[in-house]
């Protein structure tokens, strides 16, 4: 979950000036025909916020602006390419057009700076672009049982198949024939009185990778493990992408991969997200130990060969994790979609001692991102480059932010991989350094978890 603007621009084209239309026509139109990329617009003084609303709808980009921007479109078009259209309808505005693995691309609008387009702006008409609702898996529910209930029982009367199963929370995932199917089973759970909870299967997509560097003048990381303390060992349970190996002794520091999605696929020569995650919390680990640790790291994968992961893997990668021997869990992924199976199992988690760090997201809104927003875990934003003009700390102007938040950490890590050094940035990484840092704490320090989150949140205030 990195800054958009380091990913490789589509396009950057700076506008030029129209000369304004007199007054604004009645009806304003645009037609964005994605399939053939062509444009029809017929507008007349439409105003900037309205216009990027439209185009949000049109088109399913997100959209961000640079607030206090201005522009008020008046050109009328036929069969234009998206960038000739965008040149036009947006004048002397500057805009980039920034590509995402397996979503769908940013458009950014803005006066001075890309960085500083950080409004988000949603679509209208009383329709939503496909990322302003969380995702789900259009063909399963998540059931959870009451004791005794027979879910094979369920799954005849609904023309269901059970294809997962969490003992510890006794819940199952039904796949039907469509999303149809789906509705109608939920009216039937809904009044089954052997029937704790029914709910959807959310995707959440997979965070973005990291970018490699010319050179770096970060130090490769030099931590050595030693045997555990008499108060036993700290793992954190890393509940991501796949890890590869990170080389050297480091490999040390890794517990036998667990993998609940499948076989992942990945390069020899550029680190997963799960591999970029690792190392921040080595990283972290180190600054805490001064470079001797007994702590290690759990790496269970719940991607598999997918892009998108679901809150039912999430959700039995934090069991796998927990069962393998986890006591700090970090989460650095997430959506909107609000998950009650997901929800109950990390109130479980935290019962039993077990903190949970996960990314706040990086959109930047203050709208609830999942699992982050639940109350039990201690969400992580990043922490701004530059205080405010009163010298006080600030969110990354990137970042999420909310009542929810926890703690504003640092969101940039450099690591090395192949030879060669390589840098992530967001509230991803911001959360794997928490979570390393809670983890050297514990050790070190050999306080509960209660007094370590007190002092993450000392040293790691949200503005």
């Amino acid at each position: 979950m990195n800054r958009t603007w380091h990913c490789l621009l589509i396009c950057v084209w700076l506008g030029f000036s129209l000369d304004a239309a007199g007054a604004a026509a009645t009806t304003n139109m645009l037609v964005w025909n994605k399939a053939k990329d062509r444009v029809d617009a017929d507008v007349r003084g439409w105003e900037l916020v309205g216009l990027l609303e439209r185009v949000a709808l049109e088109t399913g980009w997100q959209v961000y602006v640079e607030p206090d921007s201005g522009h008020k479109a008046s050109v009328k078009f036929k069969g234009l390419p998206s960038g000739e259209a965008l040149r036009l309808l947006l004048g002397d505005l500057n805009f980039a057009l920034v590509p995402r693995t397996n979503d769908s691309p940013r458009l950014y609008v803005f006066r001075t700076a890309m960085q500083n387009a950080t409004r988000q702006i949603r679509p209208v008409e009383g329709r939503e672009s496909r990322d302003a609702q969380p995702k789900r898996v259009p063909n399963q529910l998540i059931v959870r049982l009451k004791p005794g209930a027979d879910i094979d029982a369920w799954a005849r009367l609904l023309n269901a198949k059970v294809i997962g199963h969490i003992p510890e929370l006794n819940a199952y995932l039904l796949e039907f024939e469509d999303a149809a199917a789906v509705e109608a089973a939920r009216l039937q759970l809904g009044n089954g009185t052997d029937v704790a909870a029914v709910d959807y299967n959310y995707n959440f997509d997979q965070p973005e990778t990291s970018r490699g560097l010319l050179a770096a003048s970060t130090p490769a990381l030099s931590l050595q493990l030693k045997p555990p303390g008499s108060s036993g060992r700290v793992v954190v349970g890393l509940v991501d992408t796949a890890v590869q190996p990170l080389g050297g002794n480091l490999d040390a520091f890794l517990l036998k991969q667990i993998s609940v999605a499948g076989e992942a696929s990945f390069s020899s020569t550029s680190p997963t997200h799960g591999t970029s995650m690792a190392e921040t919390i080595l990283r972290s680990l180190e600054i805490v130990t001064k470079g001797s640790t007994s702590v290690q790291i759990l790496p269970v994968d719940v991607y598999g060969p997918n892009a998108e992961t679901t809150s039912w893997n999430v959700a039995l990668g934090i069991v796998q994790a927990v069962n393998g021997g986890a006591n700090v869990i970090n989460l650095s992924l997430g959506g909107g979609g609000d998950s009650t199976v997901l929800r109950d199992l990390v109130q479980s988690v935290t019962a039993r001692g077990i903190p949970i760090f996960a990314a706040a997201g990086n959109e930047p809104v203050a709208t609830p991102f999942f699992p982050a927003a639940y109350p039990e875990v201690t969400a992580v934003t990043a922490r701004g480059d530059q205080p405010s003009p009163s010298g006080q700390a600030t969110i990354a102007n990137y970042a999420n932010y909310g009542s929810f938040v926890d703690v504003a950490a640092p969101d940039a890590s450099i690591f090395y991989f192949a030879d060669r050094p390589w840098y992530v940035r967001g509230t991803s990484a911001a959360a794997a350094y928490t979570s390393g840092m809670a983890a050297g704490l514990a050790e070190t320090t050999q306080k509960n978890w209660g007094d370590i989150q007190k002092m993450l949140q000392r040293n790691f205030p949200v503005p």
